[in-house]
């Protein structure tokens, strides 16, 4: 008999929802992890301790602009840089306990070590080498850098390493306008310094709403970020003050240089999947390095599963979890469905920013017949009193059908107010049915049900 009937590769969100869903549905599995702790490059380098750097620098501002506003009258504050640290090391600590604690309560073994793959059914930690019906690999994703660019996680850093500096930068210049560039620029911005985005193309956080991404840029340039759009960067050389940045405006192909305390590369991610063995194994790849599944997550290797971030898809941790759910019941015999329509994306900067669905330039490329419901936050006082009346909720439902498409936030919030929305759509409803629904007063939320009174007759409160 085989050691386990599962054995999940690689404990992040996704692979730590898996093996705990699979223990639930009665089969018996081991994870293993080659960290020191458990939950991935979330919960130990990426969502979980950059949250906490940007709620720290969004309390930070809140003292130093808007107590007084309210009647506070502080002092000014100062920032304890290692103390922050330390509020976000016990933020890490507190959350991947808890994962141990989840794995004790639902019997998951973990294997600790980095594992590879000798054959079908077979799983290799260490020395030793254990059987099991089924693997599913959720290794995850690691940074990517550029042509040019040396990483040392000390002054050319990735996010790994801007969540550890030894000092607040005075300046810094962040490669690559997506998520994970903007939110750790906006948690130095905050905190005095800096802070130039160079992104290659024209506009900052591609696939984002149109409309959304422009207000967006807008508003984090009034928080003090700059940006420079269109650039290459080709190449950036340390030096004893930090390191020059040197780049190509695209457009009027001339160069150009710019000297920062650190530069941090956010230019994207891979999958993570070196040592496992896949190509002795005979692992199918996709071109771009993602392992190649079908719609039950199965390798083209009998009993070999991938997902997270390790295969094709929004390289989200929720993505991911969503999948370990789903292949752990497709491992027990059930059904395992992921909805990719209906996956939102947060961005958790001040405002945050939040999207689920289509976006108006999808749909206008499809041909597809839309209307659009706009509502503003300035209508909404709730955000008024908290001073983040900057941004909207932008609604798109069919033309005909009145159905929900997509759904762009702009403001307080948005991360939570977004699933209002993605239930919605897993209902098929309709604009006119989250315009029906009561909303309390005085909520952030009023802002959506605005919205989807304005894919009728019109909002009320604009």
């Amino acid at each position: 008999m085989a050691d386990f009937d599962l054995i999940v590769i690689g404990a992040g969100p996704g692979g730590y929802v898996c093996a705990i869903r699979a223990a639930q549905l009665g089969l018996k599995v081991a994870c293993v992890e080659g960290r020191e702790t458990l939950g991935g490059t979330c919960l130990n380098v990426g969502c979980i301790p950059s949250k906490a750097l940007l709620h720290a620098t969004h309390s930070l501002h809140e003292a130093e602009h808007n107590f007084a506003k309210m009647g506070l009258n502080v002092a000014k504050p100062e920032v304890d840089w290692e103390a922050m640290l330390a509020y976000k090391d016990d933020t890490i600590s507190g959350n991947t306990k808890g994962i141990e604690f989840l794995f004790k309560k639902n019997k998951v073994t973990w294997l600790k070590g980095w594992a590879s793959i000798p054959e079908s059914g077979k799983v290799t930690v260490g020395d030793e080498t254990h059987s099991t019906k089924h693997i599913v690999i959720a290794t995850g994703s690691e940074p990517t850098s550029l042509p040019g660019v040396e990483v040392d996680e000390e002054v050319v850093v990735t996010s790994t390493g801007a969540l550890t500096l030894k000092s607040v930068p005075e300046t810094m210049v962040v490669i690559g306008a997506g998520v994970i560039g903007l939110e750790m620029g906006s948690v130095y911005a905050r905190l005095g310094t800096q802070v130039t985005v160079i992104e290659y193309l024209d506009e900052i956080t591609p696939g984002m709403d149109a409309e959304v991404a422009k207000s967006f840029k807008r508003i984090l340039g009034k928080q003090g970020m700059k940006f420079v759009m269109g650039a290459a960067v080709s190449k950036v050389t340390r030096s004893d003050k930090g390191a020059e940045v040197t780049y190509t405006a695209r457009k009027k192909d001339t160069e150009h240089s710019v000297n920062a305390d650190i530069v941090l590369v956010a230019t994207g991610r891979k999958p993570f999947t070196e040592g496992l063995g896949l190509d002795a194994l005979g692992i199918e790849l996709e071109p771009r390095g993602q392992i190649k599944t079908n719609a039950q997550f199965a390798t083209n290797i009998p009993g070999v599963y991938a997902i997270g971030d390790a295969i094709v898809g929004p390289m989200l941790a929720h993505k991911a979890e969503d999948e370990g759910m789903a292949v752990a019941e497709v491992v027990a015999g059930k059904h395992g469905h992921v909805n990719y329509g209906v996956i939102p994306s947060v961005i958790y900067t001040s405002p945050e920013v939040a999207s689920v669905g289509q976006t108006e330039e999808q749909l206008k490329a499809e041909g597809r017949a839309y209307k659009v419901g706009k509502f503003s936050f300035m209508g909404n006082a709730r955000a008024k009193a908290i001073f983040q009346a900057e941004g909207f909720v932008k609604l798109l439902a069919d033309k005909e059908t009145d159905r929900i498409l997509g759904c762009h936030i702009i403001g307080p919030a948005a991360g939570d107010l977004i699933h209002e929305v993605c239930v919605a759509m897993e209902f098929g409803a309709s604009a006119e049915d989250l315009a029906l629904t009561c909303h309390a007063h005085p909520t952030y939320s009023e802002a959506v049900r605005e919205a989807a009174l304005a894919c009728g007759d019109g909002p009320i409160h604009m």
